[in-house]
């Protein structure tokens, strides 16, 4: 169905992995582009991502309206800097249950998939290469949605710089996603975002939060607000639990209320 703001329907795109590790069940639908994993050299995973994202921006680029399915949120660098090549004052709106604002410098476990908003920010440099073109998004131009489940640091992080953090409700993420004014938006949602109750097999539970159908109607009330130019699910089960009718059924019903309609 065609978005009446921009006239183009959804030009859905699978990217089947988490960091560097593919996963072979993970859900593609009818009609969508399934990135091909590149061969990968041995060595830093950081490195090995890289190359994958590097394939994620050149299909990302020759589509009018990218929906990304992915298996984590790292490669959302490479849609954002590939949707920046239309859109370079891009903005961003973020709904996770995590803060994605580690960096190597403050995270615990140096696990990179609790670093993705700090990569779009410009707060990992260094980390990959500069191949993709990534230009970093001004915190004023970030809203954060829940992020209830945040390290110490990463905190501290947020409450130093000026990404505006709102609770995953459909008025709130209104309100902020209009206070960016008329500015092109890239939409991303995290599925742990989403009550763990809801999710068997999620990689990430984190305990109760919004139902999915609330999630359903936040995704609704900003695509009725905001120029939404790309979206991205990072769809981060467990490996053998991607596959599952729960996990499809889940993608399915997120992806029709951003107006698309996969068929499995």
């Amino acid at each position: 169905m065609p978005d009446q703001r921009t006239g183009h329907a959804w030009d859905l795109i699978v990217t089947p992995w988490h960091l560097d590790e593919h996963l072979s069940d993970f859900p593609v639908p009818a009609g969508a582009i399934e990135v091909t994993p590149p061969s990968l050299p041995g060595g830093p995973v950081a490195a090995r991502m890289n190359r994958l994202h590097r394939a994620v921006a050149d299909e990302v680029a020759r589509v009018a309206r990218p929906l990304v399915l992915s298996g984590d949120c790292p490669t959302s660098r490479a849609a954002v800097a590939a949707v920046q090549r239309r859109f370079p004052d891009l903005a961003v709106v973020w709904l996770d249950a995590h803060g994605d604002f580690n960096t190597p410098a403050i995270s615990t476990s140096g696990y990179l998939g609790g670093m993705a908003l700090a990569m779009l920010t410009g707060r990992t440099p260094g980390l990959f290469g500069d191949d993709l073109g990534l230009r970093p998004i001004p915190d004023a131009r970030v809203v954060l949605a829940d992020a209830r489940d945040l390290d110490p640091a990463e905190r501290d992080a947020l409450a130093a710089g000026r990404v505006r953090r709102v609770p995953a409700d459909p008025a709130a993420l209104a309100a902020a996603v209009g206070d960016l004014g008329s500015v092109p938006v890239y939409l991303h949602l995290d599925i742990d975002v989403i009550d763990g109750a809801e999710l068997p097999g999620a990689r990430f539970p984190s305990g109760p939060g919004p139902t999915l159908a609330q999630i359903e109607e936040c995704l609704s009330a900003i695509c009725a607000v905001a120029d939404v130019r790309a979206a991205y699910l990072a769809c981060a089960w467990l490996p053998d639990r991607v596959g599952d009718r729960a996990a499809r059924d889940t993608i399915a019903r997120l992806t029709r209320a951003l107006g698309a309609d996969p068929a499995y």
